[in-house]
């Protein structure tokens, strides 16, 4: 039987354990995962892009489990009131191919996107951070701040969005949440002003320029999640010479990040290096760190791994005839007599 887990499944586990709670324990598998980076079979997405935007699946597996995403970006869907993202994924059993697990994974990958984007900044960042610039405040935003929140003890969001409707609608949505402080700004410029950490989450996708150099002091730490396919960026090149990039997957960074501007022999980092001390992260208080963020596999995989676990413990989800199972499974035929 496959463990079915819907949106209301999803919900029912985030009530049950708190946002903040589930962000800050799946960020703990995503690093143990993270640490255990050569166990893994890896390879870049597979991407349909379109004009209108991309369809992608996303696989990768271990000894014991092989998991896969399905996940679109079609900017253009918020005219239509639908989603911009949506997902869903599976986890099965290498050792017989069985499915054990059919999970929605829209909900599910903007608190994975959260929770990996405020675990690479607690080690790349600097550890005195209080204060973080936010330019783009639509679906992601709200995940982004409570992840900072609970793994940084970020208090402090400057936010803004070119759209201020938006960030009204963060703005109430993390109403009275303790702890947390938003200032809403004018410009991208004003928010970064003052922003010990900047990050960037539009949707537009386009060669953009969301930040220039002068906008960027030293000693930040910059956390592009924005720019994640061929023909999408936020950051001006000349932040990157500047800065230490660091990756997830580089061969697939190389195709979607902010680096595509780049030469294909310009330095980067993949954050395992960093976790098991081959590479050093931020050496300098002064260092400009760049988190060239475009999901990776590995970290759908930990959440499907932290989703089946929550979902067994807490006994939420159904069990449903995915796969077919006949009395003789040499006679599949006998299934439709």
């Amino acid at each position: 039987m496959t463990r079915y887990i819907d949106t209301r499944d999803i919900r029912n586990i985030v009530s049950r354990i708190g946002v903040a709670n589930f962000i800050g324990e799946l960020a703990d598998y995503i690093e143990s995962d993270y640490r255990r980076w050569e166990s893994f079979e890896k390879c870049a997405r597979v991407a349909n892009h379109s004009r209108d935007g991309v369809i992608e699946l996303m696989p990768t597996s271990d000894e014991q489990y092989y998991g896969f995403k399905y996940v679109n970006g079609h900017p253009k869907n918020t005219r239509d009131n639908l989603l911009t993202v949506m997902a869903f994924g599976a986890l099965a059993e290498v050792s017989t191919g069985s499915p054990l697990l059919l999970s929605e994974l829209t909900i599910t990958t903007a608190l994975r996107t959260a929770a990996t984007s405020a675990l690479f900044a607690s080690v790349l960042a600097r550890p005195d951070s209080r204060s973080m610039a936010i330019i783009g405040n639509g679906a992601q935003s709200e995940f982004q701040i409570i992840a900072f929140n609970r793994l940084l003890g970020i208090s402090q969001f400057y936010l803004y969005d070119i759209d201020s409707a938006a960030t009204r609608k963060l703005q109430q949505n993390l109403e009275g949440f303790a702890g947390i402080r938003l200032a809403a700004c004018a410009s991208s410029r004003e928010a970064c002003r003052d922003a010990d950490i900047i990050t960037t989450v539009t949707a537009d996708k386009n060669y953009a320029t969301i930040l220039t150099p002068d906008m960027v002091r030293p000693g930040v730490h910059i956390n592009a999640v924005g720019g994640d396919c061929p023909g999408k960026t936020e950051l001006h090149a000349d932040i990157l010479r500047l800065a230490r990039v660091f990756v997830e997957f580089e061969p697939q960074t190389r195709i979607e990040g902010d680096i595509q501007q780049m030469p294909a022999e310009f330095p980067v980092t993949e954050f395992w290096q960093v976790l098991n001390g081959q590479k050093p992260g931020r050496e300098t208080a002064d260092d400009i760190t760049v988190f060239d963020s475009v999901g990776f596999a590995l970290e759908d995989f930990s959440a499907l791994r932290y989703v089946l676990d929550k979902a067994t413990d807490l006994n939420i989800g159904q069990h449903i005839d995915l796969i077919p199972r006949p009395q003789n499974p040499k006679n599949l035929f006998a299934l439709l007599a």
